[in-house]
């Protein structure tokens, strides 16, 4: 698991070089056919991780990868899952609040997980087992640091603890705050009086509950399974929870339909 780790957290640091590099200049924006945009970022930070984990003989799904058929990879019980630009709308706001995930997946659960945040230069990872144990963890400054440097001064999540008297605190996403979770943040001021909001983008809102930042995520809009997975491994390796909405059951992986169901994170 260590050097499962330690080539996902390269690998993601070198993507996320890579797309600062475009992101400092003028790039073009294309449209997939479900009209999602797409930047050369997203196809340069594709390309660098995905030869940095084929050294494991493991298969690899990202969101930038042709389709692999159902009967393909139905049978599948290890992967790697990948979105190697999460958040291309703030990517190309340059509001800075994008990452790059990377998770391994073992039987259907996310057991690694790696956030990279380029512009903030901080990387979060989670891990199920290994040398490290289990855990969350977060490191700052990435930028100019060797890979061995960056794990070393990693601090464990959760980082940030409130106080019990201190409001809810619920993350809303940016670009997708819909009217279900308006209704949603309603119903718990009414449980829980009152709630403070704080906004993100890509899957830094999990990582903030994570790491004590913010209490509750409620995503009840569409998202995809390499939207998910890295910040989940995250956020379970740091005693949160990622569950379906209405459900005590925890996102799954390698569906034949690989959107999620809509679900909520919470400490």
């Amino acid at each position: 698991m260590t050097a499962l780790l330690t080539t996902a957290a390269q690998a993601a640091l070198d993507a996320g070089s890579s797309i600062m590099q475009i992101y400092d200049r003028d790039f073009s924006v294309e449209y997939k056919d479900d009209r999602s945009p797409l930047t050369e970022a997203d196809k340069a930070a594709h390309h660098i991780i995905c030869a940095a984990l084929e050294s494991f003989g493991l298969p690899i799904l990202s969101e930038e990868s042709k389709a692999v058929p159902y009967a393909q990879r139905k049978g599948w019980t290890k992967y790697w899952l990948v979105d190697p630009l999460d958040g291309t709308k703030e990517f190309i706001k340059k509001n800075g609040e994008f990452t790059v995930n990377i998770a391994l997946i073992e039987n259907g659960r996310p057991v690694l997980g790696v956030v990279y945040a380029p512009v903030l230069q901080t990387i979060y990872y989670g891990l199920q087992a290994g040398s490290q144990g289990h855990g969350a963890w977060r490191s700052d400054n990435c930028t100019g640091k060797s890979v061995d440097e960056v794990l070393a001064s990693a601090v464990p999540c959760p980082v940030l603890h409130a106080p019990r008297t201190a409001p809810l605190r619920v993350v809303a996403s940016r670009s997708h705050c819909n009217e279900e979770t308006k209704k949603f943040i309603e119903e718990l001021e009414v449980k829980y009086g009152a709630v403070e909001l704080v906004s993100s983008g890509s899957s830094l809102k999990l990582c903030m509950v994570a790491e004590g930042l913010a209490d509750v995520y409620p995503r009840i809009a569409p998202t995809m399974e390499w939207d998910t997975a890295a910040a989940q491994a995250v956020v379970e390796a740091s005693g949160g929870t990622v569950m379906q909405y209405g459900t005590n059951e925890p996102l799954h992986y390698n569906k034949e339909n690989l959107r999620n169901p809509f679900f909520i994170v919470k400490r």
